[in-house]
Parts: structure tokens; C-alpha cells; sequence
């Protein structure tokens, strides 16, 4: 349940999250118009209030008029695809006034707002994410701290609970389903929202001044103190309750009694779990829990202790993610009782006890309410684990170890595995549930993380408790003790030779490719190319930025990038390539704030032709000419539709001609719009709902239309369609594109079912990358995944690359 992305002891530098740096900013504060309350609660357990809500205020002495205004709000922990969500205000703020912001209603609260003076849809987390205060209505981009602080639009800005897009030092601290965090009735605003904000009961004023605190009316009797309730005495099992969620959510507790089981004395999510070594005989009933101290514990495994404080269920990345929530013990006060005492028995989790079946279904809601069946649902079982001490024996690595010191293993080994030793996604109905995170929690000046490739096994038993993480998409082993690494042999891959006949095609996505990314990278990316795909005639590469990377300073020219990979393509010994692109539009094909990434063309002049024609840019169309073999592109290289809503902040296709041995060949290039947004495989809302589907299925459609209209110029046209189409074999995405094999063939199904991968992703190996082909060549290609990347701990790109060999 981290709070945020967190290294272990002992690993210096930067926490950089989803290759996103995490800064804090200095603005200049606002003279009149703030943000002054912020309230992402409503409806939620334990809610007075069914709404969320942001309250603005005018400390300016002249109103404000907001018909040009929007109130914008970003998850707590964004990626590069995160997107700001916008409601429009109208009206004004007056001076010395107040305005409220009604978003999205729960299923809890008794209370509604004040009548709002706007009202949004936005779903607010309770506990983390940013609110801002903009200038206009256009969606905002940013997504760090340093990028939102030089947007001119965003006139204040205030992150919440562990935001990272913030103002000053940090985040305002308190956020709860039933705090919102606010300014003080001077409403400060020196930009540092951590000193701005602090968190206290929601107190919504409108416009019209009705709601908020208001002064109070002189008593007409004597003032009396309400009851107190006394925290409730409980057992752990108790505090966990036999649903996902804790029946003491929001309330005080008392008594809870267990052994220390693991300290996590790291990070934003500092603390303890504990684990009563009396257990109930529900099977349903976690006996452990989390107590989160936000500083380091003073308490050490083998402690018995007794914890009184406030029960939260706290969902990492925010309510908005779908993730699981966590239980918890909040505002601790730790006695402890002795040391030195036995850690309860670990649960042993295998092949035998974790379910085949991966979660319940509710129709796409949440499954948070329903009663727990861990004998039928693997994520059920892990939730009525959560927080206890668990064990695997020896067991497969199916993710290799990652930057952040974590990998994944099964513990059904034989649940589809892969050629190669991993575990194979083969459908939505078909998550895999015997994949687990592996983290330590053991201090790296002890013992290193384990460096592991898939394939290999994570040998003897690895022991800690079960702890759920945002970034893993599931439950992971916080380990106390882990086991060792054993070699599962597997190396780089090197595709077969090609003929001299043969034309060779391939794809690579190159993962955000910059001028001022490592000369290691550069020269790990030409090895690849030369020596791993033997030097293609032709490469469609994906997430080439421009000249200044991720500088968004409105340069676009990516024609130094590409130097310096050529270059390093001819020092490895490769061909010297030349290169056709268009360059994007500013800040309009998604990706990386300012990197501008697109799909370029890399070709060997001296075994392919590039047939060059005027008229392509990055926002004319690219039409079809001519009949049979005077068949042709109207530009060359062109782009599909660039004006399209489907293409809206999203790489478009470009299409290309080239000629090997007289022969004429169309080939396109695609990085279609990312999974962003989509609820993971382990959300509490099942099945969880696929949102950023529905564009790819659009970017489908007109592609396909467009081969379709190719073929039907020239039955016997070879076209080559190719890249990062983000999305599996077998989802609407793809088979919407060839239509179901009848208008093109996708490659990776002529592969035998368990080399079907070129990705892996949790623990998962999949595909999102393809090479799909015109039936006038699907029985003249040879193809292959070249697997150099994704299973490997020392990667270049998280994609591997792929190729065809064709006789046009």
C-alpha cells in the first residue's frame, strides 16, 4: 500500500515514478482567487456529505469573472497518458466571497452540499490527488510539479495526501473520507501547501454564503459536551471484517493485540504490521494489519504489541485507480508488551491453495461489499491474507527484477507458461492467478535485492506479510527473509538469417527515445538492430521524441534524436539507415509532456527504395490513387486521418511506399493511444472496465478502412501494417483492424500459443505489438518475436522488438 513509489534502504538519488520526475514548485501565489477547500470524500464510508467538492475564495478586493474558468483535477500518482478531468465554471467571485464546486455524488453520506454554484462529475479521491484552479477549459497537460508551476493557466494549485503534482514542500496532509483540507480563514497562500492546508471536518460555503462554519449564535442555556464514545476494544479480525472493507472504517479502536510480523523503516509508508497469533475460525478474517506511523517504527519483528488508534481503508493511487483497499491502523499509539517472541506460522501459498479462478464478478461494480470466498478467488484469498505473514516455497520468476527492486513469481507453475519460463496472458477471462509481487523488506546494507530474468527461480522459501501495491497491480510479499536467484538459462534472442530474396521488416518501440538519454542506450538500441534483428531493410520505430525530449518548449524536429541512433547503428557495424517523418504537432500525439513522440521509418538504402511524395504532413490526410499496379499514395510518407477525434492526443499512422527488387511495398507505422486510464486486472470493480478501449477501436476502424480501400485498389497490393497497437490479439482493438483475418493477418497468431508474447507486464506475457500482414503475403513471410528486452532485468526498452522476412 505505498503511498508512493518508494526505494528500499540504502539506494540513493531521485524516486522517479513512471519515468516521470517528482518535484515540488514555486508559483506566484494568487492575489485574489485560491483554492480553499478541497474535499474528495463524499458519499464515501463514514461521509457526513454526499458529494465532493472544491470551495474557492476571493481574498482580492474586486470579484472574478469565472465564465473563463474550470476547476481541473489529476489522480495523486499520474503517469505520462494521466489526463487532467475539467469543469467549467460560470458566474463570478465576488470579493471577500466564496464559490462551491459540487462534483460526483457516492453511495454514503446524509447530508447534500449547499447548493453548488457549479457542479462537475468528477470522482475525487479521498486521499490524494490535485485540485487547480485554471484559466480556461482546455485540459491541462502537465503532470509534475515543475510543468503545472510554468502553465500561465493554472492561476492556483493545491495537491493532496501523497499528489505528486503539488505547490512547495508537499502535498496537504489529512485527506479522509471524512477530512477535507483547507486554508485558514486569512487564506494564505505562500504556495507551499503542506504549511497553506490543513485537514479538518468539510465545511462548504456557497456563493450565497449558505453553509460553512459561520459564526455561532450566543448559547440560550448552558453549553453542554456532546457524549464521547470510547474506542471499541478489538481483535484484528475485527478491525479486518470478512469484506474487503474494515466495518470500523473512521472509528477509534482499542486493544488490538498481535506479534510484529515486518517494519517498513522506508519511504512515504512508514510502519508495522502485526498479526494475532490467536486467530479466529473464519477463514474470511485477515488476522493481520498495517499500522501506519508515517515515521520510522519504534517497534521490531518478534514485538508483542497493543495498538489503539483510527481504522482507515486507504487505496493506494487514490479511490478513482479501482484498486483494492488497504486496511489499516492510522494515528497509532504503540505499547509494547515483550520482545523477543515467536512470528506467527506463516500461510503457505502454492499451487494447491491459491484458486484457479481470479476474482468474483459483479457485473462491472465493486466487489468491496460482498463477502469474501478465498477457497473459489485467488483475490479473494490474497484480501483475506492481507497483512499476515505468508510464505512461498521455490518458485518461477515470471517478471523480471525492475528499477524499483521488486519482481514477480508464480506460484501455479503450471498456469500458461510461456516457451521461456514465464506466464502467458491469453485472455480476459484469463488473468493468471498465480502471480505475486516480491519486495523486501530487508535493508540493502544486509543483503541486495535479488536480480532475477524470467525463467529463472526465486529457490527456497521467501516469507513476510501480504501487502497490496498500486504500482503491482496486485498483493505483494513485503519479504523478511528471500530467497536466492537460480539461473533459468535464458539469453537475448538473434533471429534466423534472411535470404537475399527476402525483404526483412521490423518494429521496435524505443521507449521514449531522446538526444540526452544515456550513449548506452543508444549504443544497446544499435545492437539490438544489427546484431539481434540481423540489420532489417526496414524499421517502424516507436517513441522517438524530439530534439529537446521532454522540454516542452514547443521544438518539434526529432532529426537529432535520429542522428544520433544512426550513427550509433553504423559504429555497431549496421547499415548506414536514412529516415522518413513527420513531425507532430506541438504537444498533440500524446506521450511524454513535451517529447513529441511519433513513428519514424528507418530503411537501407542500398536493399530498399523509399518512394518519396510530396504532400504528406501532420495534418493532411494521406488518400489512395490509381487502380492495380499503378496503385499509390496520394503522399509518401502520409498520414491516416490526422484530423480525426480517434487521433486526439494519440500518435496517427504513417504510411509509406518503398520498392525492394522492382516490387512495390506499403508498409504503415502505428502507436496507437495507450491502456492509460483502464481499471487493472486486480480492481475492486469486476470485470474491470477496459475505458481507453474505446478510442483504440475507433483508431481500428479507420485503419482498417484505409487497407480495406488499399486492397480494393490492388487485390495483390503487399501491405505491411506494423508497431505498438497497444492493445492483445484477441481484444476488439486488433480484431477490429483485420477484420478478423480477412483483411489482415495478424502474425503473432501463426506462432505457437506459448511464444505468443512481446511483452510483459505484472507478471503477465502479452502482446502489444504486432506485425499484421495483406493476404496476398501471409503465406510468403516468415516471423519472429525476438525476445532481448522484456524478460531480462538489464533492458533497453520494456518492448521487444519483432520482424518479418517477405517475398513481395
Amino acid at each position: 500500500m505505498l503511498r508512493k513509489r518508494v526505494l528500499p534502504f540504502g539506494i540513493a538519488g531521485a524516486v522517479v515514478l513512471a519515468g516521470i520526475g517528482v518535484h515540488s514548485a514555486f508559483a506566484t501565489p494568487s492575489a485574489d482567487a485560491v483554492v480553499a477547500e478541497v474535499y474528495g470524500g463524499g458519499g464515501n464510508a463514514g461521509a457526513t456529505y454526499t458529494n465532493d467538492f472544491v470551495e474557492l475564495a476571493n481574498s482580492g478586493a474586486s470579484a472574478l469573472d469565472l465564465s473563463d474558468y474550470s476547476i481541473q483535477y489529476l489522480s495523486g500518482a499520474p503517469t505520462a497518458t494521466s489526463k487532467w478531468q475539467a469543469t467549467p465554471l460560470t458566474g463570478s467571485l465576488a470579493a471577500g466571497g466564496r464559490y462551491l464546486v459540487g462534483e460526483v455524488a457516492g453511495t454514503g453520506g446524509s447530508t447534500a452540499l449547499p447548493t453548488p454554484d457549479a457542479t462537475g462529475t468528477i470522482a475525487m479521491s479521498a486521499t490524494s490527488g490535485t485540485i487547480a484552479l485554471v484559466q480556461g477549459t482546455d485540459a491541462l497537460t502537465c503532470v509534475t510539479a515543475a510543468d503545472c508551476a510554468a502553465d500561465s493557466r493554472v492561476k492556483d494549485l493545491v495537491g493532496f495526501g501523497t499528489a505528486v503534482v503539488h505547490e512547495g514542500s508537499g502535498p496537504a496532509a489529512g485527506a479522509s473520507n471524512t477530512a477535507s483540507v483547507a486554508r485558514g480563514s486569512a487564506l494564505a497562500d505562500t504556495d507551499d501547501n503542506a504549511a497553506d492546508f490543513t485537514a479538518g471536518d468539510p465545511t462548504p460555503q456557497n456563493a450565497a454564503g449558505t453553509g460553512g462554519s459561520g459564526p455561532t449564535p450566543p448559547p440560550t442555556s448552558p453549553p453542554t459536551s456532546p457524549p464521547t464514545s470510547p474506542p471499541a476494544a478489538v481483535k484484528i479480525h475485527d478491525i479486518q471484517g470478512d469484506t474487503r472493507v474494515s466495518p470500523y472504517e473512521g472509528k477509534a479502536v482499542s486493544g488490538a493485540t498481535g506479534i510484529v510480523t515486518g517494519v517498513r523503516a522506508y519511504g512515504s509508508s512508514q510502519g508495522f504490521w502485526f498479526q494475532d497469533p490467536h486467530p479466529d475460525s473464519d477463514p474470511r478474517t485477515s488476522e493481520g494489519v498495517f499500522v501506519y506511523t508515517g515515521s520510522t517504527p519504534t517497534v521490531s519483528v518478534g514485538d508483542s504489541v497493543s495498538v489503539a488508534g483510527t481504522v482507515s481503508d486507504y487505496y493506494p493511487g487514490g479511490t478513482t485507480v479501482g484498486g483494492q483497499a488497504v486496511t489499516e491502523i492510522t494515528k497509532p499509539t504503540v505499547t509494547t508488551v515483550s520482545s523477543g517472541n515467536p512470528v506467527p506460522a506463516p500461510v503457505v501459498l502454492d499451487d494447491k491453495e491459491v484458486p484457479d479462478s481470479f476474482a468474483p464478478s459483479a457485473g462491472g461494480g465493486s466487489i468491496e461489499s460482498l463477502p469474501l470466498r478465498p477457497s473459489e478467488y485467488a483475490l479473494d484469498l490474497y484480501a483475506s491474507l492481507e497483512g499476515m505473514n505468508v510464505q512461498i516455497g521455490s518458485s518461477r520468476v515470471v517478471g523480471a527484477t525492475d528499477p524499483y527492486s521488486e519482481l514477480w513469481v508464480t506460484v501455479k507453475p503450471k498456469q500458461n507458461p510461456t516457451k521461456r519460463g514465464g506466464t502467458l496472458y491469453t485472455g480476459y477471462d484469463a488473468p493468471n492467478s498465480g502471480r505475486l509481487m516480491v519486495q523486501s523488506l530487508i535493508p540493502t546494507s544486509t543483503s541486495a535485492f535479488p536480480t532475477a530474468d524470467v525463467g529463472d527461480t526465486l529457490k527456497g522459501t521467501t516469507t513476510g506479510p501480504l501487502d497490496y501495491n498500486q504500482f503491482g497491480g496486485t498483493y505483494a510479499i513485503q519479504a523478511r527473509t528471500l530467497g536466492t536467484v537460480k539461473s533459468g538459462g535464458i539469453t537475448p534472442e538473434v533471429t534466423a538469417k534472411a535470404s537475399s530474396s527476402q525483404a526483412t521488416i521490423a518494429t521496435y518501440n524505443v521507449e521514449n527515445l531522446a538526444p540526452d538519454n544515456a550513449q548506452s542506450k543508444f549504443d544497446a538500441l544499435a545492437k539490438g538492430l544489427v546484431t539481434n534483428l540481423r540489420s532489417p531493410d526496414v524499421v517502424a520505430l516507436e517513441e522517438i521524441q524530439d530534439n529537446d525530449g521532454a522540454t516542452d518548449d514547443g521544438v518539434v524536429a526529432a532529426d537529432q534524436t535520429l542522428t544520433k541512433l544512426t550513427a550509433a547503428i553504423a559504429a555497431a557495424g549496421g547499415p548506414h539507415y536514412q529516415w522518413r517523418e513527420i513531425d507532430p504537432v506541438n504537444d498533440k500525439d500524446g506521450g511524454e509532456p513535451g517529447g513529441n513522440i511519433r513513428s519514424v521509418f528507418l530503411f537501407n538504402p542500398d536493399r530498399v527504395s523509399f518512394v518519396d511524395r510530396a504532400g504528406g504532413d501532420a495534418t493532411t490526410a494521406v488518400g489512395i490513387t490509381g487502380k492495380g499496379d499503378a496503385t499509390q499514395l496520394t503522399a509518401s510518407p502520409g498520414r491516416i486521418a490526422p484530423n480525426d477525434p480517434a487521433w486526439d492526443s494519440s500518435r496517427k499512422p504513417l504510411a509509406a511506399e518503398f520498392t525492394f527488387r522492382g516490387k512495390k511495398l506499403f508498409v504503415i507505422a502505428n502507436h496507437f493511444d495507450s491502456k492509460g486510464g483502464d481499471q487493472g486486472i486486480d480492481s475492486r470493480f469486476q470485470p474491470p472496465v477496459r475505458s481507453s478501449e474505446v478510442q483504440r477501436v475507433r483508431q481500428a476502424i479507420l485503419e482498417h478502412d484505409f487497407v480495406a480501400q488499399l486492397e480494393a485498389a490492388d487485390p495483390k497490393a503487399d501491405v505491411v501494417v506494423l508497431g505498438d497497437l497497444n492493445d492483445y490479439q484477441f481484444s476488439p482493438a486488433v480484431t477490429s483492424l483485420t477484420d478478423n483475418g480477412k483483411t489482415l493477418t495478424d502474425l503473432v497468431n501463426t506462432l505457437p500459443a506459448a511464444e505468443r508474447y512481446s511483452y510483459v507486464y505484472e507478471g503477465n506475457s502479452q502482446v502489444l505489438d504486432h506485425i499484421l500482414v495483406s493476404p496476398d503475403l501471409d503465406k510468403r513471410v516468415d516471423y519472429d518475436v525476438v525476445h532481448i528486452n522484456s524478460e531480462f532485468a538489464d533492458q533497453t526498452s520494456d518492448h521487444d522488438p519483432q520482424i518479418v522476412r517477405l517475398k513481395p
